[in-house]
């Protein structure tokens, strides 16, 4: 009996997890073990007179427990095969030099877990987190769908007023645009539950409340509007016909939509200005249109042929076809709108009318248009303007300090280079407006393949190297010319970004070395490396074969960079010394010592002298202002007593001028 309770217990308990899809890691090997043990313990503990009763049980006992025991070990060994698969498949090599410059905060890899734990923990904070639609406006998928709903509209825009003026092409195509229709209201349906479910930023964060969401959808006047544009006035169609497409002119209450799709597409494009023309030449297009209906329709109205400015009677060859019909209307209102005129002249007042108005919005639309190309054409040119006035000013400065000829054309042609190669622009003007975390990342990953080149910068602190980045400048040198001699004191390092550099002698003649693209160079004498030989003094002369592309990293930045990270300059420093030792550049005695070269010492000393001289000064700077202190007291304390003199040597001679009168007032009496 107890071994079948604890094979029935370990049926229902272990088995019931299996089926209902739970942890299947919640059945483990130990547990297994346990199962078996019990089961053996229960065959032992049965009784030993009934053998052959007890053997004729046991034995299929024993194999539906050894069974279920292999089920659930074969069971962990798939999943844990799946895991692991998954977790190689889903997980791709990224690179590991730019893995380190992830700032993105919680996205940020941890090294200590281990990919395949993290991986698992957000797979099952995924499984836990409940599923909510909702859209983020700043993501594709919305960017998508306003295209989407752009298309109906624009649909609705430019072919309702046409099928309600021009009847023929209402009742040629009538199933088409009835499928149309429908599908355009089907997706303006759509897009009252996309703007319900769309997010938006509350402190910073988007708002994914479903609940809340469609109450503030609701509340806002737009939802108003969206309601307006949907009401099913085709069912109109029951008293007037199917040939009635006027009936769904509120169908264009949606145009928002339209124009918030044409604003983030003008922020995504690459080229802003070229998207701006095509935009206005649409919006001239549909202006255009929809008067050259309205002209077709006053003119039905007043009788096709029944006067010089109407439209000519269509049952008259070949002015009786649609495509006349409508191509005739759209030239007469684009030689109306633009001003042009030579168009027949109105006769009654109502054609008058229409003409006037015509007229005004025509001048109103040619005065856009003149503004806004002149707009687009002034920005389109604003960075050649801006080069070709810095270049003027540049001739003028070298023809007004007699510059030689050769100079100055040395000088033309550098500037002709960086216009050619597109390098005019001010990268640091341009990225001060972003936030220094994300002026990283843009510098990491334009200057990526360059980085990963540099051998000193491997293994480096993210940090110090974001900083870095930050800190390097490009520069362009022209064909011959040094970037520096040998004995100059370094005070930037270089790193190739495009181009071909020599290392020649003193002749200028002979070459000893090639640099290309990734090299770098000037490295040592920046990093003040105990017991150098050269100090910080440039070992060899380096110049540009031709028009070459570097990045400069000053001593200053990179030592200021350093005091936050003084492990990283100890690191930097090792790397520097392991450098010199190949080259036979460095005083190993004293570099095992820890000590400075000669040059070094003597830097040390003038900066000690001039330290000691400060404090001098400081200290007779302090006794002079002391003595000034008490010199002072001591003045007041005599200009006081002074004063009280003198206050009582007037009260004296007020006393004695008072006396004689008061005398002579008292004889006289």
């Amino acid at each position: 009996m107890a071994s079948t309770s604890a094979g029935k217990r370990v049926t229902d308990e272990e088995l019931e997890i299996l089926e209902q899809g739970g942890d299947l890691d919640a059945i483990s090997a130990e547990r297994v073990d346990e199962i078996e043990e019990s089961d053996a313990e229960d065959v032992k503990i049965d009784d030993p007179g009934s053998s052959t009763s007890s053997l004729s049980d046991r034995e299929p006992t024993e194999e539906r427990r050894g069974a279920f025991s292999r089920i659930v070990r074969t069971v962990q060994v798939i999943k844990g095969w799946m895991i692991k698969n998954d977790v190689t498949k889903t997980t791709k090599r990224a690179d590991s030099f730019l893995e380190r410059f992830t700032m993105a905060g919680p996205n940020n890899l941890d090294d200590s877990g281990g990919g395949r734990n993290a991986e698992a923990n957000m797979s099952a904070k995924k499984q836990r987190r409940p599923h909510t639609f909702v859209i983020d406006p700043t993501e594709s998928f919305y960017y998508r769908w306003l295209f989407v709903i752009s298309i109906a509209v624009l649909y609705n825009l430019y072919l309702i007023i046409a099928r309600a003026v021009f009847k023929d092409l209402q009742s040629e195509n009538l199933t088409l645009w009835l499928t149309l229709d429908y599908l355009s209201d089907f997706t303006y349906l759509l897009d009252m539950v996309v703007k319900s479910r769309t997010g938006y930023l509350e402190q910073g964060l988007l708002v994914a409340d479903k609940k809340k969401l469609r109450l503030k959808y609701i509340k806002q006047f737009e939802f108003k509007i969206d309601l307006l544009s949907i009401l099913p006035t085709d069912i109109c169609y029951i008293f007037t016909g199917v040939n009635s497409p006027w009936l769904r002119l509120n169908r264009l209450f949606r145009a928002p939509r339209a124009l918030e799709f044409f604003d983030r597409t003008e922020t995504r494009s690459n080229f802003p200005n070229l998207f701006r023309i095509v935009n206005l030449i649409l919006y001239i297009m549909i202006i255009i249109h929809w008067n050259a209906c309205v002209f077709f329709a006053i003119s039905d109205s007043i009788g096709l042929g029944s006067d010089g400015w109407v439209y000519p009677n269509s049952s008259v060859p070949p002015y009786d076809s649609l495509t006349r019909k409508y191509v005739y209307s759209l030239y007469w209102s684009t030689l109306t709108l633009t001003t042009i005129g030579e168009t027949p002249p109105p006769v009654k007042d109502v054609e008058y009318a229409f003409v006037i108005f015509d007229f005004l919005v025509g001048v109103l639309i040619f005065a856009t248009i003149v503004g806004n190309v002149g707009t687009m054409i002034s920005n389109m040119n604003a960075t050649r303007a801006e080069f070709q006035n810095r270049m003027d000013g540049i001739k003028q400065y070298m023809h007004l300090r007699k510059v030689s000829k050769d100079l100055e054309q040395r000088v033309i042609k550098w500037f002709d280079y960086l216009w050619t190669n597109k390098k005019t622009l001010d990268e640091e003007g341009i990225l001060k407006t972003l936030p220094d975390k994300l002026r990283a990342e843009i510098a990491i990953h334009v200057h990526l393949d360059t980085l990963k080149r540099v051998t000193i910068f491997k293994d480096t602190d993210p940090g110090l190297l974001v900083e870095l980045v930050l800190k390097l400048r490009p520069q362009v040198f022209s064909p011959g010319d040094y970037i520096c001699r040998k004995g100059d004191i370094g005070r930037e390092m270089y790193i190739v970004k495009q181009g071909k550099l020599s290392v020649v002698g003193e002749d200028g003649k002979t070459i000893y070395a090639t640099l290309s693209d990734g090299s770098y160079f000037g490295e040592i004498s920046i990093l003040n490396v105990p017991g150098s030989l050269s100090g910080n003094r440039r070992t060899a002369n380096v110049r540009s074969v031709g028009y070459s592309d570097l990045f400069c990293l000053s001593k200053d930045d990179l030592l200021d960079a350093l005091k936050e990270y003084p492990d990283a300059k100890r690191i930097l420093e090792e790397r520097g010394k392991t450098i010199l030792m190949k080259d036979g550049l460095i005083d190993e005695a004293a570099a095992k010592r820890g000590t400075k070269s000669k040059e070094q010492f003597e830097q040390e000393e003038k900066i000690d002298r001039l330290e000691s001289a400060f404090d001098n000064l400081q200290t007779k700077f302090s006794r002079l202002i002391n003595e000034y202190s008490n010199a002072q007291m001591k003045m007041k304390q005599r200009i006081t007593k002074l004063e009280k003199r003198m206050r009582r040597l007037k009260d004296k001679d007020l006393d004695d001028d008072f006396c004689p009168s008061s005398l002579d007032v008292g004889g006289s009496n």
